[in-house]
């Protein structure tokens, strides 16, 4: 079958090249397109031969010389391998037509000859350039074909990540097996509003499209998903219809998105199942309608589904399981609800047990059964209902296990009381002995009679399971039913979005009935594809007005008529039921003999006769006969449903199958019910009489085909798109890519088609801009002309010279496929020569550089060797000459040397030899003297050696026994010292210890310096003993000499000297011992007392460590603290931050809900006609202390809302009656509170009165004035009850008249609490009767008491009192106000209350107020003639005033000094002239004249401080009119430029008058009541900001109304506060609703609601506020109220409108941004276009209407130019420009990482140079403080980012370090993300991402991949205070103010 399709046309014929393939036959096209098997595992690659046709179409005319130029040396190509299915060479040298055989080297370095089939010379596929490589579109690659797509796929999936890509009008999604962070609300936001080409590749993107195409073309769209089991299609399914969810909302209150998002998990449960190649595989497939109004908004949603696969309820192959609803309720067992159901394991059931794996991995079954619960539930199925479907699944998995026992060959029977039957009837509800007959019997009935035939055990167990898959399938349908009618919508809808998830392609080892019927529906579904495909190709043609030409291409017709023409497959099944014997095999026979040999795509399996082979697009498929009547019949015995129907416990059952013969049967395709949400022109079948009982008898097979021509109807009634999920590896492995079953796949759904297609016709396509920006490198600079497209077209003529290659259209040039590779490699070989020219150039230039560098330089050294050589030969010649002169010299100095040696040695021997001899002399001479003396020492040393030892033997002793003692002392301290205690102490008081320790050392240095002070004793002593003993020696010798003959005396004498001698001798012992002993002492002294200063060194390191430690804790702790009180700083602010966001978002909600609660009242105020009669509350009745605006735009309206409802249905009133009710509630409490605030007022009073009371018993009567203000007050709290009491009638009348019963009846609790407080409230009024009876008494009592004043005649004393209260201001204040009541209440004050109290009170007023008129009048007679004179006084200086003013102008003419001098004249000439005057006025009165003359003095004064205040005047005016003049002299500069001299003329100068002040205004304007809304409307409603921002002084609006509101504090007027605060905040919130997209608006309001806020804080009084207020300014704080909870209502309505502020301007800004920060080239040149496919992008170049950078910079320039003009504070413009900044680098972030495009080194230089630009516009507009530039920190980063080295670890590490402000997921997206724009570029390895992920493992942030760009900071108001004074403000005439005036 041969069809023909329009497609692009050449100017001329296209020539028949040898290498052309023309499809002229089905055959041809056959093996061009689906000839190639699907390979399969086990399946071999089919060879190069065999699919080289497949690939012919990327060589379509392809010319010999273009062959030669692509196939060269290097040049690379696929080949067919059996493993990879295609493998990568590179050509080895270059080819040339005639060669057989290419030499090329594989990847992994192998050479191999690849040899061309010599018949069709085909050359291998060329592959494609590497920038070309992992784009988005496939269509986008030059070379089209399959290598080139399954390597696109398969880098893009493995290297990028990225599971997504386009295949033209397809989306190709791979299953990743992997949760992907993809699908959350911020990747919704993103692609919302978005191109289908402006982002990456995504199912939202499709979704996006579809939602657009529906609002845009007002036609129904459909999105097909299709796919193998386990790719991924209910998944992808499921987000579509998310993204539907969120984008579009719900257009009612009934959530119905989130119901159509909880059919998913209820259709799951019930429709999915385990397979080998799926976990969650959806074994039915639906197509569901999601309905929209004409808003877009979703109301409801439709659901069809087609096929379900009811054998799975009764068998599972290995390793599946069963519906996912069994095995739920099998672990949900335990469950109390469950027990009556008895269930058990999913082991203990037949129907969940063959499978063998009742357990998925990671898959929780109880939990999962929660979630269908709870869907169930929020679907509207009610709990009775859900446990009715679960005790039907019970039942089912019960009937699984009843057995049958075989009675003979043809009849069984079930066991006696077989338990699992008799729980299958109980839970079923029927009778166990009928149930089981019918399951071992089944009636036969003739056209007489009626047999009953029992049933052998085999039928009898088929019977069974029929039973049990028609139970399910009813279920399966009623669920499906039930569903339909939860998401039913209540509205008409308007347009729809289908979605259909439904079965792939399916080819098996067997297959049976269910694959025919899917692959059937594939076929149809492949032909509505293919249409689509060529039509879209056909409006593309035809818009860009390229003419037609005729193309053969495959139409798979003839396969769809084999299965359902008449005689087809179908009706031969059909047929085949009909027939009482019919069976498989005589069907089987009935195919052969109908269709073999004659339709060439049935076949006969060679080895069977029971099966049969059909051609499918995709693949030839083998069908098993077997089973195939079965299951088209779909036999159920129907004595066993009428046994299910005559249930009459359990009422679902019956329900299943009551109206079984109105429903189709459960295979159908449209469930029972389903009625079609909207339609397009669908016809629908005519119903027929007898047609409803005849279509139950309809076949399966039937039935499926009538579904899918519906189905087909519908699709080819919307815009259909298309997702094709593709399977990567059977094993589930995450990120695996199976080259054999990804081609499988690819060429089964139809994307290599779709290649296919494109490459026959143009599919590479460029804008003439982007060809002229990517190819502006092959032109000369005279080729490039002012029209684009005749450039291009020169261009093009001479690169490519066969005009076929390309055609051009009216935008764009269209290429065939392989042009633009060829067009790259020759800008590629441009580039290539460019840069060899250059470095050629520049390596001849270096290299000359290098040449005269070295030349000068050898010169230059040279020179200096030469010299080194020259200064070296004069250095030997002068060391030579040097050297024969130290040579002679040297030699004298030797031989002279010897010489001197031998004369000193002469003389040194004599002398030596001369000494030597007297020495001899000398020595002799010595010894004999030294003998002498010798003996004299000796003698006296044996006599002091004996006094010595004597003396030594004492001490001894002495200090043995004082060493005995010492020693126990030391011990006795050395255990001391060793104790703990010891060493506490010595720790505790070691100061204490040191000094004793000292303190010891010192009485020991004092005993050893006595016993030296001893021993020198004993030394002198001995030394007089010596002396005297020498002298008796002396005296002995002389006697000895007179007496030698005295012999006897003398031997006494040598005794008594052996006797000194001795005792000599042993003095010295005892000397020596004692000196022994001392040093002996003094020894261990010193070593005592270096231990203890080791120790107490030891003691001072100790403690100094300890004191270190201590310092370093206290550091540490100190350190530490000051640490955690940062971080507990910082995470305060964070959450003070977060708080005030999250109330900030409240606000936000609140005003979105407030803005929904005004849209929904006046659609009800529209649908209301007649107003109803009610009472709406004032807002008088409010307290003072509460927020106006909440009560106004939430109570007010809400309590209106009821009475605006009474005329609707009862049934529609009782919520809103209820409503009224707690409302009611709600005011009673709060009227407690008001009467409870009265009550403590009346008591203040109370206490005031009896205070006034004593001090008027001590001292005179109180005057009138003063009793009249105390009576006022008194009326004033009678005012205050007179409302109470008209509001409790107000709110008992409303209650009585309310009509709902259930709420308000007599007995209702409701109503007895309202009358409890009612009557409460009613009390507490007859006591305030009683109080105000009380003040009536002293009323009189006092009345009485001032009637005695009356007449007095002192008018002075009077005058005075009353001018006190005028001075006060009260006594006018409350006259005017008691007058204003008596106007502006005209009732009837009898019926004030019911006995007149109050009516007697105010006679008693009325009385003191004439009685306070007559004093008044009396006062003002007195005080007329002084008037009088006083206005005849002010009339003379009004006329010296303006005589004044005169002279002032006159000398304002005048030179400064001149007019000085006139002024100080006149003033000289006047007192003068006074002076004289008065002095003969008073000549004969000194006293008078004395008066005067100071008078006059003062006046001087006062005159003198008038002056200076002119001059400062003067002065200031001056400086203006200098400022004016210059302005005017610029603006007549250059207006004179255009005037003629003729035309200038003399202008006569008017003088300036300057306005005098006339009066000293306080800073308030006063108002009257009835102009409020006039105020209002005037300076609110109907305001234009933009001239007063020009004109007038910013702020103004907000300084008049504070100055209003403080004339109402002047006034004590809390009511007139009240409705002048409330009136402004909702004439705001009005302004802004109805100009709320108003920049400038917006921001005025802002900036005069801020300023409004100022002021009440400024004037509030509080000392914070008032630091840098002027005297002046305190003086006008306000007095009487205080407004803080106003302030806060004021700062919410700030927030507001800051919010709003915010969104304007995102809304402003979003369309800028992309294509200003993206998309634009700021700098032209650097960055590349790129070929893209047919999803076409935005062109990086900026067209007209385009946005730049400069579009953003002005943009932000009038943002702040209008803010500024606004005076908005400068803060507050901070964090606007703040939060732009945010918006402007989130979006610009989220989009560069959804798209692939963007990520290039080039782009990040385009980002950072206009992220520089925006840091500019900051430094110039003075804001680098307010935290923009921060904002920007993320995109900056990203950026730098794509321009740094990403190769080695030190760039990784490098990366992680800069990278701070972005996520791990943005820098992984953005590394993944990064493509090359041209061939100098490198990618990113795999190997490298990976490391910089191991290298992040441990960073902790956010998984999310996108900002939150719709983020607002909280804003905060710091306090701003004005220097205006508020007496200086002029209120201009254009406001139309007049009738307010200053005060």
């Amino acid at each position: 079958m041969t069809s023909v399709v329009l497609l692009g046309k050449p100017e001329r014929e296209i020539p028949k090249l040898p290498y052309e393939i023309v499809y002229t036959n089905t055959r041809d096209m056959e093996i061009c397109s689906m000839e190639i098997e699907p390979i399969l595992p086990g399946k071999e690659i089919p060879a190069a031969s065999e699919s080289a046709e497949n690939l012919c179409c990327w060589r379509y005319g392809m010319e010999i010389d273009v062959l030669e130029y692509m196939y060269v040396k290097y040049a690379r190509v696929w080949i067919p391998d059996p493993e990879e299915v295609w493998k990568s060479a590179e050509l080895l040298k270059d080819y040339k037509p005639g060669d057989k055989v290419l030499q090329l080297r594989l990847e992994e370095g192998k050479d191999l000859e690849y040899s061309l089939d010599p018949k069709t010379k085909e050359l291998p596929p060329l592959r494609n350039p590497d920038i070309l490589v992992g784009e988005n579109d496939l269509t986008a690659l030059s070379y089209l074909h399959e290598p080139a797509v399954l390597h696109n796929l398969k880098v893009r999936f493995i290297d990028s990540k990225l599971i997504y890509t386009y295949c033209g009008i397809v989306l190709v999604a791979i299953n990743p097996y992997e949760q992907l962070p993809i699908y959350g609300e911020d990747i919704i936001n993103a692609y919302s509003g978005q191109n289908m080409g402006d982002m990456d590749p995504h199912i939202f993107a499709v979704a996006e499209e579809a939602y657009k195409q529906m609002a845009r073309d007002e036609r129904n769209q459909s999105i097909i998903v299709s796919g193998e089991s386990g790719a991924g299609k209910t998944v992808s399914a499921k987000y579509a219809m998310r993204y539907f969810a969120t984008v579009s909302g719900s257009a009612s209150e009934a959530n119905v998105e989130e119901k159509v998002l909880a059919s998913n998990p209820i259709m799951e449960s019930i429709g999915n199942a385990k397979t080998t190649r799926n976990d969650n595989s959806s074994r039915f497939g639906k197509y569901i309608e999601i309905g929209f109004d004409k808003r877009y908004r979703i109301i409801g949603a439709n659901m069809r589904t087609y096929l379900l696969e009811k054998s799975r309820v009764v068998f599972q192959a290995e390793e599946e399981r069963n519906y996912h609803i069994f095995y739920q309720l099998c672990a949900s067992a335990a469950l109390p609800e469950f027990k009556t159901l008895r269930l058990g394991s999913a082991n203990y059931f037949h129907y969940t047990k063959q499978g063998g794996s009742p357990v998925i991995d990671g898959v929780d079954d109880a939990k999962e059964m929660v979630n269908t619960r709870q869907a169930c539930t929020l679907l509207g199925i009610s709990d009775s209902y859900q446990m009715g479907i679960f005790r039907i699944l019970a039942g089912i998995l019960h009937l699984g296990n009843v057995e049958f026992a075989s009675r003979d060959s043809d009849s069984c029977t079930v066991p006696t009381k077989h338990e699992p039957l008799i729980i299958f009837c109980d839970l079923m509800g029927v009778e166990y002995e009928e149930m089981a007959h019918w399951l071992c019997h089944r009636k036969l009935a003739t056209a007489t009679e009626t047999y009953i035939k029992p049933i052998s055990k085999l039928h009898a167990i088929n019977a069974r399971d029929a039973l049990a898959k028609h139970i399910y399938a009813n279920l399966f349908n009623w669920i499906v039913d039930h569903v339909n009618k939860a998401l039913h919508a209540t509205v008409k809808q308007h347009s729809f979005i289908g979605v259909l998830d439904i079965y792939g392609f399916e080819t098996f080892e067997i297959n049976s009935f269910e694959q025919f019927c899917i692959n059937y529906a594939n076929e149809k579904l492949q032909q509505q594809f293919n249409m689509h495909v060529f039509k879209l190709e056909q409006e593309e043609y035809m818009k860009e007005q390229i003419p037609w030409t005729l193309i053969d291409f495959y139409d798979n017709q003839p396969c769809i008529n084999l299965i359902e023409a008449k005689m087809g497959i179908l009706d031969l099944l059909d047929e085949e039921c009909k027939m009482p014997k019919g069976s498989d095999d005589s069907w089987a026979q009935k195919l052969y003999n109908t269709h073999l040999n004659k339709c060439a795509l049935f076949e006969k399996p060679r080895l069977s006769n029971k099966a049969f082979i059909i051609k499918h697009f995709a693949d030839k498929v083998e069908y098993q006969c077997e089973g195939f009547l079965e299951k088209n019949k779909d036999t159920v015995y129907e004595e066993q449903i009428k046994v299910l129907k005559s249930s009459k416990k359990f009422k679902l059952l019956p329900e299943l199958f009551q109206d079984e013969e109105k429903v189709l049967s459960p295979t159908s395709a449209t469930p029972s019910g389903r009625v079609p949400l909207s339609r397009m022109p669908i016809k629908p079948a005519k119903a027929r009489p007898g047609q409803a009982s005849k279509e139950h008898k309809k076949t399966v097979g039937h039935q499926f085909r009538n579904s899918l021509h519906l189905l087909m109807e519908t699709l080819n009634a919307t815009t259909p798109h298309y997702v094709r999920c593709i399977k990567p590896n059977d094993f589930k492995f995450p990120f695996t890519f199976d080259e054999k079953r990804a081609v499988q796949q690819l060429r089964a759904c139809g994307v290599l088609e779709t290649i296919r297609i494109s490459a026959a016709g143009f599919p590479s396509r460029w804008t003439y801009q982007e060809f002229f920006s990517r190819y502006r490198v092959l032109m000369k600079q005279r080729d490039v002309l002012g029209d684009r497209k005749q450039t291009c077209k020169n261009v093009l003529e001479k690169l490519i010279q066969d005009k076929d290659k390309y055609q051009f259209g009216k935008t764009k040039i269209f290429f065939r496929a392989g042009q633009v590779a060829y067009l790259e490699k020759i800008r590629a070989d441009k580039l290539r020569a460019a840069c060899i020219r250059i470095q050629k150039t520049i390596r001849g230039w270096l290299m000359r550089k290098k040449y005269v560098r070295m030349r000068k330089a050898a010169i230059t050294i040279q020179r200096h060797v030469r010299g080194y050589q020259a200064r070296c030969y004069a250095k030997f010649l002068r060391r030579t000459r040097a050297a024969i002169t130290i040579q002679k010299f040297q030699r004298m100095y030797v031989v002279r040397k010897r010489y001197q040696c031998m004369r000193d040695a002469t003389i040194a021997l004599q002398a030596l030899l001369r000494g030597y001899m007297v020495r001899n002399k000398y020595q002799m001479m010595l010894r004999e003297h030294k003998s002498v003396v010798i003996q004299k020492h000796v003698r006296g040393w044996l006599a002091r050696r004996r006094y010595g030892r004597t003396l030594r033997a004492i001490v001894y002793l002495q200090c043995c026994y004082r060493r005995m003692m010492a020693k126990r002392e030391l011990k006795k301290l050395k255990i001391e010292a060793r104790s703990v205690e010891r060493y506490k102490k010595l720790h505790i008081g070691l100061e204490n210890k040191i000094m004793q320790l000292q303190r010891k050392i010192d009485e020991q240095n004092k005993e050893y310096k006595s016993l030296l002070e001893k021993m020198s004793s004993l030394e002198i002593t001995y030394s007089t003993e010596t002396e005297k003993l020498r002298s008796d020696v002396e005296r002995l010798r002389m006697s000895e000499e007179e007496a030698k003959n005295a012999t006897n005396r003398v031997i006494s004498l040598q005794e008594e000297i052996a006797k000194l001698r001795r005792e000599l001798h042993q003095t010295q012992s005892e000397k020596k011992s004692i000196e022994e002993w001392a040093d002996k002492y003094k020894h261990e002294t010193e070593q005592l007392v270096s231990e203890l200063k080791e120790q107490n060194s030891l003691l001072k390191t100790e403690k100094e460590e300890l004191n270190r430690r201590i310092h370093d804790q206290a550091r540490e702790i100190t350190e530490s603290m000051e640490k955690k009180l940062v971080e507990e700083t910082k995470q305060l602010e964070l959450d003070l931050n977060d708080e005030r966001l999250r109330y900030q978002n409240l606000l936000n909600e609140f005003s979105r809900l407030e803005e929904r609660y005004d849209d929904l009242k006046d659609e009800m105020n529209l649908m209301v006609s007649i107003p109803k009669p009610g009472h709406k509350r004032t807002d008088s009745t409010h307290s003072s202390n509460e927020s106006e605006y909440t009560f106004s735009s939430e109570i007010t309206e809400a309590e209106d809302l009821p009475l605006r409802m009474e005329q609707e249905p009862s049934e529609k009133k009782a919520p809103l009656d209820m409503s009224l009710f707690l409302k009611l509630q709600k005011r009673v409490s709060e009227l407690e509170q008001e009467k409870q605030s009265l009550q403590d007022e009346l008591d203040r009073k109370e206490e005031q009165a009896l205070r006034a009371k004593a001090k008027e018993e001590e001292r005179p009567p109180i005057r009138g004035a003063e009793l009249e203000y105390e009576s006022l007050k008194r009326q004033e709290l009678e005012s205050e009850n007179k409302k109470l009491k008209n509001e409790l009638n107000e709110l008992q009348k409303a209650l009585t008249e309310t009509r709902a019963p259930e709420v308000t009846a007599p007995g209702a609790p409701a109503y007895r609490v309202l009358l409890d407080q009612l009557t409460s409230v009613s009390e507490e009024l007859e006591v305030r009767k009683e109080e105000v009876l009380i003040l009536r008494s002293q009323l009189v009592s006092q009345k009485e008491a001032i009637q005695p004043k009356n007449t007095m005649t002192d008018a002075t004393i009077l005058l005075e009192d009353v001018q006190k209260m005028k001075d006060k201001g009260e006594i006018a204040q409350a006259y005017i106000g008691l007058k204003e009541t008596n106007r502006q209440s005209p009732q009837d004050y009898h019926m004030l209350n019911e006995d007149g109290e109050l009516w007697l009170a105010y006679e008693g007023l009325k009385q003191a107020n004439r009685l306070l008129e007559s004093q008044l009048q009396s006062q003002k007679k007195s005080h007329e003639n002084e008037l009088e004179s006083l206005r005849g006084e002010i009339q003379s200086l009004k006329e010296e005033n303006n005589r004044q003013q005169q002279l002032l102008a006159q000398n304002l003419q005048l030179p400064p000094e001149a007019r000085i001098e006139a002024s100080l004249q006149h003033e000289i000439t006047r007192l003068t002239n006074e002076n004289l005057f008065f002095e003969e006025l008073y000549a004969d009165d000194p006293k008078k004249y004395q008066l005067y003359r100071i008078s006059l003095y003062k006046r001087m004064i006062d005159l003198m401080e008038q002056l200076e205040k002119q001059d400062k005047t003067v002065r200031k005016l001056k400086k203006q009119l200098k400022v004016f003049a210059k302005k005017i002299g610029e603006l007549e500069v250059g207006q004179m430029e255009n005037i003629s001299p003729g035309q200038i003329i003399d202008e006569p100068i008017r003088p300036v008058n300057i306005p005098r002040k006339e009066k000293d205004f306080q800073g308030m304007l006063e108002y009257k009541k009835e102009d409020e809304q006039k105020l209002v409307k005037n300076l609110i409603l109907e305001l234009k900001p933009r001239g007063v921002a020009v004109n007038l002084i910013p702020g103004l609006p907000a300084y008049i109304l504070f100055m209003c509101v403080r004339h109402a504090d002047y006034l004590n007027d809390d009511q007139k506060v009240r409705s002048l605060l409330t009136s402004t905040i909702n004439g705001i919130k009005k302004v802004l609703k109805k100009r709320g997209d108003d920049f400038e608006t917006v921001s005025f309001w802002l900036s005069n609601t801020c300023r409004f806020l100022h002021c009440l804080k400024q004037y509030s009084g509080e000392e914070g506020f008032m630091k840098h207020n002027t005297p002046r300014q305190n003086e006008h704080c306000l007095t009487n109220f205080d407004l803080a909870e106003y302030r806060q209502v004021l700062s919410d309505l700030a927030i507001q409108i800051y919010q709003q502020l915010v969104r304007v301007l995102e809304n402003i800004l979003q369309p800028m941004i992309v294509s200003g920060m993206l998309e634009h080239e700021t700098i032209q040149g650097v960055s590349g276009v790129k070929p893209t496919g047919l999803r076409k992008r935005t062109s990086s170049i900026a067209d007209e209407g385009t946005y730049t950078l400069d579009s953003i910079i002005r943009q932000l320039n009038s943002f702040h130019s209008v803010m500024c003009q606004h005076g908005m504070d400068p803060e507050l413009i901070k964090q606007v420009v703040k939060q732009m900044f945010y918006i402007i680098g989130a979006v610009t972030l989220n989009n560069l990482l959804l798209r692939k495009d963007m990520c290039s080194w080039s782009k990040g230089m385009q980002i950072r140079y206009n992220v520089s630009q925006l840091e500019e516009w900051l430094r110039d507009k003075n804001l680098m403080n307010s935290g923009a530039k921060e904002t920007l920190e993320p995109l900056i980063q990203a950026a730098q980012l794509l321009q740094v080295k990403k190769k080695t670890d030190e760039d990784a590490e490098a990366i992680c370090s800069m990278c701070n402000a972005l996520t791990t997921a943005q820098i992984v997206k953005v590394l993944n993300l990064y493509t090359p724009v041209n061939e100098f570029e490198e990618r990113v390895l795999v190997s490298f991402i990976r490391t910089i992920q191991v290298r992040l493992r441990d960073r902790k942030d956010s998984p999310q991949l996108l900002m939150d760009a719709k983020h607002i900071f909280p804003v905060t108001f710091p306090f701003n205070p004005s220097s205006l004074a508020l007496e200086t403000i002029q209120i201009p005439a254009s406001l139309g103010l007049g009738f307010i005036s200053r005060v």
